[in-house]
C-alpha cells in the first residue's frame, strides 16, 4: 500500500504492530518479498502507532482490492451496454476495453469532449480527443493558454476514483465513434445528425446516469458476486492483519456497500478455517471488527451524516427508528457520521487511522471534518513506481543534460549577441534513451571545463567561449 495523502503511516513491523520505523524509505531493486514496492508503505510524516487507539478501513480497492484489468471491463461492458440500451447506436457494441489507454486522475472537459492530463496548477500535459492525441496547434486552438481552471466543476470533471476507469474510457470510444461515423457531422461542442445534436455534455450526463444506474441497480454487484475469484484478490494476509491490529486497538469497517454486498465480500476475503489440520470452524468475519457501518454515504459520513440504523443480518433489509443506544457488538449499522463512530468507540480525532483508496471522500474529509489520521491505498502507484525504477537512469541523464544545458545560459546578460546552438542538447532530452555517435570528449568540451560523463557528451555542441561562463567547474555524475 502507498499513500499520496496528507499524512499517512511509516512501516510497520508485523512483529510487533505498535513500532514504527522512522527510517527513510528507500526503492529497492530487490530483495526480500517485504521489501517489494506492493509491500511498502511510504511515509510523509512519522507517526507514533502508539498513539492510534482505532483502526478504521473502507472496504472497496481498500480491503477488497479488485482484479485489474477483468473488473474494469466488467464495468466498462455494462456502462456500454446501457448506453446502447437508452438508445445509442449498436455499433458501440464492438468496442472493448483497453486497460493501456485510461489511468487514474484524467479531467474530461464536457464543452469540448476532451480528456485531459493536467498538473496541480492546471496546465495541460496531455490532450486526447477520442483516441487521437493532440499536439502543438491543435492544442492551442482549444485551450490558448494550455491551461484549464480546475476548480470549474461545470465544465471539467476530474475522474479521480479507480471506479472512473471504465467510464474514462468510454468517453474516448463515444468521441471515437461520433467522430469517424459518417452518419454524424462534427461540430465544435458536439455532433450533428438531421435536426438532431448530440453535445459532449449531453453524452458526459448520460454516461454519468448509466454510472449510477450500474451502480444503484446491483448489477455490478451481482456478477461480481456470481464470480467472486475472477474479480476479487483473496489476500491470505488480510485475516492476519486484522487479528493483529485488534490485538493493540479496536477496529471498525465504514463501507459505502450495501449490506448484502458487504456481507459476500467479507465472507470471501476473512471467513477461512482457523486450522486446516484440525478442521476448526469458520471464524464470523464480523469478529475482526468491533464496529462495521455499511451505507455510509461517505462524504456525507464524514459531515451531517445520515440517520443511524440497525440491520437486520437475516433479511438484510432496515431495522426501524434512529439507533440510539450503546454499541452493541456483532450488530451491523447502516449510515450514521463519524460523529456517531467516535461515540460508539470512545474515540477521539487524531486517536484514529482511516485507511481508504479515495483521496477526497476517504481522506481529506475525514482529516479535515474529524482531525482523522490518514492512510492511503493507492495500487496505481506500483506501475509508476517500477518505471522510476527500471528507468531511473534515463531520468538521472535528463537531470544531468538539463543542468549542462544551464551552463550555457548561466551568464548570459543583456549584452550577450550570440545566441548558444542548443539543438543538439534538445535532441538528446527528447531520445535519451538512444545511443549517438561517438565523439572524442576532447571534441566537445562542457562549459567551462565541467566535466560530464562520456554517455551525456556524445552529439553535444560546444559552448561559445566569449559568454563568460564561470571558471569553476560543474561535476555531473554518472548514474
Amino acid at each position: 500500500m502507498g499513500s499520496l495523502a496528507a499524512e499517512a503511516v511509516g512501516i510497520m513491523d508485523p512483529e510487533n504492530p505498535t513500532k514504527l520505523e522512522t527510517e527513510a524509505v528507500h526503492l529497492s531493486d530487490g530483495g526480500s518479498a517485504r521489501n517489494h514496492l506492493p509491500n511498502r508503505v511510504f511515509v510523509n510524516r512519522s507517526l507514533n502507532l502508539e498513539n492510534i487507539k482505532c483502526y478504521g478501513f473502507d472496504m472497496d480497492y481498500t480491503l477488497a482490492i479488485y482484479k485489474s484489468p477483468e473488473y474494469e471491463a466488467l464495468g466498462f461492458e455494462l456502462l456500454r451496454d446501457r448506453l446502447v440500451s437508452i438508445g445509442y447506436p449498436h455499433e458501440l457494441l464492438r468496442y472493448d476495453y483497453d486497460p493501456e489507454f485510461p489511468t487514474r486522475g484524467l479531467v474530461y472537459d464536457t464543452m469540448y469532449g476532451n480528456l485531459l492530463k493536467v498538473d496541480s496548477h492546471g496546465n495541460i500535459l496531455v490532450c486526447t480527443h477520442g483516441f487521437s492525441h493532440l499536439k502543438g496547434d491543435d492544442i492551442h486552438n482549444y485551450y490558448p493558454n494550455l491551461f484549464i481552471q480546475r476548480d470549474d466543476t461545470e465544465r471539467f470533471y476530474i475522474l479521480n476514483t479507480l471506479f472512473n476507469l471504465s467510464e474514462t474510457y468510454l468517453y474516448a470510444c463515444l468521441v471515437d465513434f461520433f467522430t469517424s461515423c459518417t452518419r454524424y457531422k462534427n461540430c465544435t461542442q458536439g455532433f450533428q445528425h438531421g435536426d438532431l445534436f448530440m453535445s459532449f455534455r449531453s453524452m458526459f450526463q448520460d454516461v454519468r446516469d448509466a454510472m449510477d444506474y450500474v451502480h444503484d441497480s446491483g448489477s455490478l454487484k451481482d456478477r461480481t458476486i456470481k464470480a467472486l475469484e475472477m474479480y476479487v484478490v483473496k489476500d491470505p494476509r488480510i485475516p492476519v492483519l486484522l487479528s493483529r491490529v485488534k490485538e493493540v486497538a479496536k477496529v471498525f469497517l465504514a463501507t459505502n456497500s450495501d449490506y448484502s454486498y458487504t456481507d459476500a465480500i467479507m465472507k470471501y476475503l476473512l471467513e477461512v478455517p482457523a486450522s486446516v489440520k484440525s478442521g476448526a470452524p469458520k471464524r464470523a468475519w464480523r469478529s475482526f471488527f468491533d464496529l462495521v457501518v455499511v451505507d455510509t454515504r461517505k462524504p456525507l459520513f464524514f459531515g451531517e451524516g445520515t440517520v443511524l440504523r440497525q440491520v437486520d443480518t437475516l433479511t438484510g433489509k432496515l431495522r426501524m427508528g434512529t439507533y440510539t443506544g450503546d454499541l452493541q457488538h456483532g450488530t451491523i449499522y447502516s449510515g450514521g457520521s463519524s460523529d456517531v463512530v467516535c461515540d460508539l468507540l470512545d474515540v477521539r480525532g487524531k486517536e484514529i487511522l482511516y485507511v481508504g483508496d479515495h483521496i477526497f471522500t476517504d481522506i481529506l474529509k475525514s482529516k479535515k471534518r474529524q482531525g482523522w489520521r490518514t492512510f492511503l491505498v493507492a495500487p496505481d502507484l506500483i506501475k509508476e513506481l517500477q518505471v522510476w525504477t527500471d528507468k531511473r537512469y534515463l531520468f538521472e541523464e535528463l537531470k544531468g543534460l538539463d543542468v549542462y544545458l544551464a551552463e550555457f545560459y548561466k551568464h548570459l546578460d543583456s549584452g550577450s549577441h550570440e545566441r548558444p546552438d542548443i539543438s543538439a542538447i534538445q535532441t538528446r532530452m527528447k531520445m535519451p534513451h538512444e545511443s549517438s555517435v561517438e565523439s572524442p570528449l576532447s571534441e566537445h568540451p562542457s562549459p567551462a571545463g565541467a566535466t560530464m560523463p562520456n554517455h551525456l557528451i556524445r552529439a553535444l555542441p560546444t559552448p561559445n567561449r566569449q559568454n563568460n561562463l564561470p571558471e569553476n567547474p560543474v561535476t555531473l555524475h554518472e548514474t
